[in-house]
């Protein structure tokens, strides 16, 4: 059993906190865990999300990424089978399973195996945001400068 926690009274004193206060209420809410995934780290900058999708056909699945946020669905089509079930165990039901991605994330390819939806992550820092080695320039003699006490306040 969950309990909820209300971070109202919270955002009344916090500036600049609304993404977290989100994302930790996104994650109150109640999930029923379907589809179960997985998240592998590929590499140092590559990623994976690998959805258990059985029971659904490529065309039946869509995979759209906007801003920061990935959105999986799966829309069964209606089943023509006249089958008499005595058990269903295989869930056929519709989902939506979103997944919050950090900064510089992109998806890639999606690939569809064996019930398995799989799709590439990868983590894109631009140029401009990446660490850079500034050199550092000066005189032929600017090791060897010192600087010095006059005289004068030596003897003192």
């Amino acid at each position: 059993m969950r309990s909820t926690f209300d971070f109202a009274p919270y955002r009344r004193s916090t500036v600049g906190f609304d993404r977290l206060f989100n994302m930790l209420e996104a994650g109150q809410r109640e999930d029923d865990g379907f589809p179960p995934f997985d998240i592998v780290r590929d590499g140092e900058d590559s990623y994976r999300i690998t959805l258990a999708v059985a029971g659904f056909r490529p065309n039946e699945i869509e995979v759209v990424a906007q801003q920061n946020q990935l959105t999986v669905t799966g829309q069964r089509a209606e089943d023509e089978d006249e089958a008499d079930y005595l058990h269903r165990g295989i869930a056929t039901r519709s989902f939506e399973r979103r997944f919050q991605l950090a900064d510089f994330i992109e998806a890639g390819e999606a690939t569809f195996e064996y019930g398995l939806l799989s799709i590439q992550l990868k983590r894109v820092v631009p140029e401009a945001m990446k660490p850079r080695k500034i050199e550092i320039s000066g005189g032929a003699n600017a090791a060897n400068d010192r600087i010095e006490a006059p005289k004068d306040a030596q003897a003192a």
